[in-house]
């Protein structure tokens, strides 16, 4: 509080104490107007300089100054502060850039008593210090407040302190000016750059806009247009085919072939001839010459998904035509020359393959020359509801359905750790248009729909999921889900038929013989 007027004061302490104050509300805010506030309310507290008010040029109209932040005034009294420049002892140190001190202000006729009026003032002689606040080498705005003139303190006293105060608060309106031009830069870039890649992702069929996902678009945008190979990286399921097929439609070729081959359909006898080709009676049945994949994707692009499952045999002669450019059919004597740009997926650690000797080094590092790691659903659960919203639609259109999700089954889903990722999300959405008994589905109901394995962070499901014939879609099985016992009881069980084995074990024929291989049990 202010001192009694006949106590003695050590003005020099009060003042270091205003000064350790404010400085100490500098360190915690990058906004100037908490510090400013406070600044104004110990100027009145400790040196006795009322009312208080910093003035700025308006930001639209620079030939208007208002009253931004005061303290001791109402809110009406602020209103009514409103200066143009050279108007009365404020718009004078406005125009001016000159400090000026009105040691009474009944007796100064530019004085205008426009925010506070006369008699809303104490009776005694009042003195009125105005200074320039500048920024930049120009004047910003007025540091002003009112005194009462009999108190024993030097108006010169009042005046260095409030020209002290005048330039930090400069400095902060600069800081603020300064901060707010970077971050309204960098939110237009931000928003630039995404409205580019959901452009972008619109394009290709892409769902989402999370960060996790765009980053993976901006990398694959960035490598598009050269002809260096790509590795796409990731768990079962995080949409690699939709990825391959985007480097395809962003690079140069895109008007040429996109050739999909899955290492892991193709069974060891066959891979030669279906990547390379053959010619006629090459072998038993080779009635006549066929182009292979990597043929038929010249000037385009040809996709090898699970490349991890290529047998090290025709890993050597994939590299070959890889560096050289060439190939040659099966049966074949002539080389035939190739223009194609490879991607590759694998959601095996080809680095570990390679030092395990089950993968070639060669091989490896000729992939890798651009690692694209696609994120898992749970890396981006800001995309669940819109790929959520999404199957459902298609999922209707297939089947004649009209089944909605309501919000909280939207936020179940979100909340779900989902360890077959986008397909298994897929899978479950179909699953729930197909056999929902209601139009709306709503939290509660998700329980026979999820798969136990996903639902790690609610109930347990409906047991009765896993009843003959309820599931019209298969549940996601890990590539760990059987181990070698269990897959040689099942094929004995059914004599030897992989097909009967496999819908035993809830697998595709695919899947079975894809763990067959990983058991060594082919």
């Amino acid at each position: 509080m202010t001192p009694a007027p006949h106590a003695p004061v050590d003005w020099q302490a009060q003042e270091l104490l205003l000064l350790r104050e404010v400085m100490k509300l500098v360190g915690r805010s990058l906004s100037p107007e908490p510090v400013l506030r406070e600044m104004l309310h110990l100027m009145s507290e400790l040196l006795g300089l009322n009312r208080g008010r910093i003035v700025l040029r308006d930001e639209a109209d620079h030939d208007l100054a208002r009253i931004r932040l005061a303290y001791g005034l109402t809110a009406t009294e602020r209103r009514r502060g409103r200066y143009a420049p050279g108007e009365g002892i404020t718009g004078h140190v406005l125009a001016s850039g000159q400090a000026m001190i009105v040691q009474d202000i009944d007796a100064e006729s530019q004085f205008l008593f426009r925010s506070v009026r006369r008699e809303d003032l104490p009776p005694e002689t009042v003195a009125f210090l105005a200074v320039p606040i500048e920024s930049d080498g120009r004047t910003v705005g007025v540091l002003a407040c009112h005194r009462i003139r009999s108190r024993r303190r030097r108006l010169t006293d009042d005046l260095a302190i409030l020209r002290t105060l005048a330039t930090l608060t400069g400095q902060l309106l600069r800081l603020e000016r300064l901060v707010q031009a970077q971050t309204e830069q960098l939110q237009a870039r931000n928003e630039a750059l995404t409205r580019a890649l959901d452009s972008a992702s619109a394009r290709y069929g892409l769902i989402g806009c999370s960060p996790a996902l765009l980053q993976a678009l901006g990398e694959l945008e960035r490598v598009s247009q050269s002809q260096a190979s790509v590795l796409l990286l990731g768990e079962s399921g995080t949409g690699k085919e939709l990825f391959a097929r985007a480097v395809h439609l962003a690079s140069g070729r895109s008007d040429q072939p996109f050739i999909k081959v899955n290492c892991s359909a193709i069974p060891d006898a066959l891979f030669e001839s279906e990547l390379f080709g053959h010619e006629r009676g090459a072998f038993t049945g080779a009635t006549q010459a066929r182009p292979g994949w990597f043929e038929q994707a010249h000037g385009g692009t040809i996709f090898l998904d699970e490349i991890g499952e290529l047998p090290l045999a025709m890993q050597a002669k994939l590299l070959r035509t890889l560096q050289e450019g060439t190939l040659v059919r099966l049966g074949g004597q002539r080389e035939v020359r190739i223009d194609v740009r490879l991607v590759a997926a694998t959601n095996r650690d080809l680095a570990h393959e390679a030092a395990a000797g089950r993968f070639r080094q060669d091989l490896y590092y000729r992939l890798n020359v651009v690692p694209i790691r696609l994120p898992s659903l749970r890396e981006r659960r800001e995309d669940i509801r819109a790929l959520a919203l999404h199957f459902v639609n298609r999922a209707n259109q297939a089947h004649q359905r009209n089944v909605h999700l309501a919000a909280d089954a939207l936020q179940r889903l979100e909340r779900l750790d989902w360890p077959g990722n986008i397909r298994e999300l897929g899978n479950v959405i179909e699953r729930l248009v197909l056999l929902a008994d209601r139009p709306v589905v709503h939290a509660d109901d998700l329980g026979r729909f999820v798969p136990e394995a996903t639902a790690v962070n609610t109930s347990p499901p409906d047991v009765g999921l896993a009843a003959p014939g309820a599931s019209l879609v298969r549940d996601y099985q890990s590539a760990r889900s059987h181990d070698a016992r269990q897959l040689a009881e099942a094929l004995a069980q059914h004599h030897g038929n992989q097909s009967r084995a496999a819908q035993s074990l809830g697998l595709t024929l695919r899947q079975f013989s894809y763990r067959l291989r990983k058991a060594g049990l082919r």
